[in-house]
């Protein structure tokens, strides 16, 4: 992770104190905020290629400062919550994190989260790579630059975050597959992600959301009833 740049947004400075520290050993460059309105201030102003946002925060919470990023950035967020409710967590996806990790949590989960987010985040070289064509997936009017991480629809950009790029980018790249919620959380998230497959549901009505005309009538990714998701090759 060295050269990568970090926030750590937590009102308990010990929190922060502890990963930041941690970070820096890995010779990760870390930033610090610590009530909603600095971190908000901070992601405006720099480049991060992680966040780490807690939920309960002075003056903006965790998915006020989550949502609002996600007007602007699509840097990858992992929410911080003390509170271990199923509905706590998929608030914090509804908001536009991209993952989530319960406190009291052990450093070096909170660090295997971050680079497992960071390799699937990062440009993809195969090794002899030559050929444009594996990194940019066309399919009707919508195109995949992979190695940007960027969706065009008619030419247009649809922002997306880091997660729902990958959920579209799988679904594209293996046309007209059903692939069940199960296994795209395991494709997607990892085998040792902890969460649960209502996780898929959340980003799967996300994405449509962003790059369907009308979500409820989807055009490109569409249901398998009682089997799961697929993207329409046509």
């Amino acid at each position: 992770m060295a050269g990568k740049r970090a926030l750590i947004v937590d009102d308990e400075k010990l929190i922060v104190k502890g990963i930041r520290f941690s970070l820096e050993q890995d010779e990760m460059q870390v930033d610090c905020a610590y009530d909603g309105e600095e971190a908000l201030e901070l992601a405006r102003t720099n480049h991060y290629d992680i966040i780490l946002l807690d939920v309960m925060l002075p003056r903006l919470t965790g998915y006020e400062v989550c949502q609002q990023i996600r007007e602007f950035s699509n840097v990858p967020i992992i929410m911080l919550t003390a509170k271990g409710e199923d509905m706590d967590k998929i608030l914090g996806l509804e908001y536009g994190a991209d993952d989530y990790i319960t406190k009291p949590f052990n450093i070096l989960e909170v660090k295997a989260r971050i680079k497992a987010i960071m390799r699937r985040t990062e440009p993809r070289h195969t090794q002899g790579e030559t050929q444009v064509t594996s990194r940019v997936v066309e399919i009707g009017d919508m195109k995949l630059d992979c190695e940007g991480r960027r969706v065009y629809i008619k030419g247009k950009e649809i922002g997306l975050t880091a997660k729902e790029f990958e959920v579209l980018e799988l679904l594209m790249r293996n046309p007209d597959r059903v692939y069940s919620r199960e296994s795209l959380l395991q494709l997607v998230w990892g085998t040792d992600y902890p969460g649960d497959a209502r996780t898929v549901d959340v980003h799967i009505r996300r994405l449509r959301e962003k790059i369907e005309e009308n979500p409820s009538d989807p055009r490109y990714v569409h249901t398998k009833w009682g089997v799961g998701y697929y993207f329409l090759n046509k």
